[in-house]
């Protein structure tokens, strides 16, 4: 193993996928479950994301999920990946990430992010609509205020005064917004790696130090699937990407289906076009292959943190790959443990990220 992987933390965002069949409360709770074993493999962090009324993502408040790994976990980190500011107030979101940092100390991080309710009716049910997201700079600085002080008497306690660290989700622009901030960046390669490494060079270039960060910090969030085979592995991708296919065209994120059902269902030309994009761009394969891939990606992006998001219909397969991942990169001896779950079947580079 090389001392770039050595040198890298590795984390997992779990978005509580529901798999066809499954209930959302059964979701939750194999998210917990995750949060369980990440912390057993080794893994730095574990955060949690946020969706309204979506059929196959049941994570729809993260700060309160956050809580139940929290409890269910001693020393790994928990955030959110992220809490979607637009969708609330910033006193709100103040005061709940301060009852989570004083029930779990020094073990939150406060992950943001800039997206809005996926549909009109979503949107207009949480009381927000699309123009909130261009008021973000100022919620973003009213959020970060609260931590340091009241604002026109108001107090967003038990939060204020406390020190809990704060990321940035963004793409493109967004990198310069947490450059400017002063915020570790998340960052994916959505529009493609050569835009992502683009945005992170911007980033580094423009970052300004303060009171959130010393320096730039840079967390990758990508898909990695490790399985006995490269072509086991690729058929464990099949299901997220039927979804986004399913999701871009009908305009409703759907359930997890098996790959077995995958190969029966028909697709439209653009459903097929959207599905073999979103086939492309993950670390996949056997160990043998998924590291040098891994090793790529962090020299070309400098990446100070991995943040793996795999979904797939088959959870215990899910689970195996973590557990071979952590194996591999050499997070912890527990990491050698085989995949028991429960429930259903199937040192710092940046001292400002903790």
């Amino acid at each position: 193993m090389s001392a770039a992987l050595q040198d890298v933390r590795f984390s997992i965002l779990d978005r509580s996928r529901v798999r066809q069949g499954q209930g959302h409360p059964e979701a939750l709770r194999e998210t917990v479950e995750f949060g369980r074993l990440a912390e057993q493999w080794g893994y730095h962090r574990f955060w949690v994301s946020e969706h309204h009324s979506v059929p196959g993502v049941a994570g729809s408040a993260p700060t309160v999920l956050a809580a139940g790994v929290a409890a269910a976990t001693e020393h790994i980190r928990i955030g959110t990946g992220g809490v979607m500011l637009p969708n609330h107030q910033p006193l709100v979101v103040a005061e709940q990430f301060g009852v989570l940092e004083s029930l779990y100390p020094g073990r939150i991080d406060m992950g943001l992010g800039r997206s809005v309710g996926f549909t009109g009716g979503v949107r207009r049910a949480l009381g927000h609509g699309k123009d909130d997201a261009d008021d973000f700079d100022a919620q973003l600085t009213e959020l970060l205020g609260y931590f340091a002080g009241g604002r026109d008497g108001v107090h967003a306690w038990p939060a204020e005064g406390l020190r809990i660290p704060a990321f940035l989700l963004a793409t493109g622009s967004g990198a310069a917004r947490a450059a400017a901030f002063g915020l570790p960046l998340v960052i994916a390669a959505i529009a493609g790696e050569e835009a992502m490494i683009e945005a992170i060079e911007r980033y580094r270039g423009e970052f300004r130090s303060g009171p959130w960060g010393e320096r730039p910090y840079v967390m990758v969030s990508t898909s990695v699937v490790i399985a006995d085979s490269a072509e086991q592995a690729r058929r464990l991708l099949l299901p997220e990407a039927w979804s986004a296919a399913y999701s871009r065209t009908k305009g409703e994120f759907p359930q997890l289906i098996s790959p077995e059902q995958i190969d029966r269902e028909p697709m439209t030309e653009r459903q097929r076009g959207i599905f073999e994009e979103s086939m492309r761009g993950h670390l996949h394969g056997t160990e043998e292959t998924v590291l040098p891939e891994l090793e790529g990606l962090i020299a070309r992006t400098g990446a100070d943190e991995i943040l793996v998001h795999t979904s797939t219909f088959d959870r215990t397969a899910r689970l195996e790959s973590h557990r071979r991942l952590a194996a591999a990169v050499g997070l912890g001896r527990a990491a050698d443990a085989t995949v028991q779950p429960t429930g259903s079947n199937s040192s710092s580079r940046a001292s400002s990220a903790a």
